[in-house]
């Protein structure tokens, strides 16, 4: 995230470059993209439109994973469902899209930790859900959603969680401390990065893992621990 701060036309342009969306109303795409921190200076924020983004995106996935597992029972697809939704999903979503250079924060934000950022990035996700519902209805909120969800919502491994929480968890039982992750390498251009992250658990052999952003990076670096000891089973189609 920085303090750029794109207004009217040009972040209106800069929006329908990331996500294909043409937006009419900017004051809207405007509060949807600033951060309670800069409150003061841009004159509104994002806090209520993140509360409507988050009950469409909720109804979306809900609707989505119900028609995608009609044999699933509850339990399966509230897990799916906690996976799609969390906080870590939604500003990987706002990564790829490279949402986070529009955001408008303050600088008490952008001097905070990263699990700060991570949910500034997730609560913009849910913003903008929400305009593109006011600006255009549902059903543009829900191709949008899907566009974006659909791949992540059936994949093999969807119903086994986060395995950053899930290694957490693991850890702390095995070793009594959490992982530690560190980034080894960036390679790529700017607009489309692969970060290589290793997982660090002592007395364990540290897991790599590869991906478009460092949330994702650090994900496969702790599936690739779970697997490995044991703790998740590989998944059928796995290499």
């Amino acid at each position: 995230m920085t303090a750029k701060r794109l207004k009217g036309a040009q972040l209106v342009e800069a929006v329908e470059q990331r996500t294909g969306i043409a937006f009419r109303n900017a004051c809207l795409l405007e509060s949807a993209l600033t951060h309670s921190s800069a409150r003061r200076k841009a004159g509104t924020d994002y806090q209520r439109l993140e509360f409507l983004g988050d009950r469409v995106l909720g109804l979306t996935i809900a609707e989505m994973l119900y028609e995608a597992f009609p044999d699933a029972p509850e339990g399966e697809l509230s897990v799916r469902f906690n996976g799609l939704v969390n906080a870590d999903t939604l500003a990987t979503i706002a990564d790829e899209l490279d949402l986070g250079t529009l955001i408008r924060t303050g600088n008490d934000l952008r001097s905070r930790a990263v699990r700060k950022q991570v949910n500034a990035l997730a609560d913009v996700m849910e913003s903008l859900i929400a305009a593109i519902y006011l600006e255009s209805g549902l059903e543009a909120a829900r191709r949008f959603i899907r566009a974006n969800w659909a791949e992540r919502s059936t994949a093999a491994g969807a119903a086994r969680g986060d395995p950053k929480t899930a290694l957490q968890e693991w850890a702390h039982q095995v070793s009594g401390a959490p992982p530690a992750y560190q980034i080894e390498g960036r390679e790529g251009p700017d607009h489309d990065p692969v970060f290589t992250v290793t997982v660090a658990i002592a007395g364990y052999a540290e897991g790599q893992g590869r991906g478009r952003s460092k949330r994702e990076a650090e994900q496969a670096a702790a599936t690739e621990v779970l697997v490995r000891e044991g703790v998740w089973e590989p998944l059928e189609d796995a290499s």
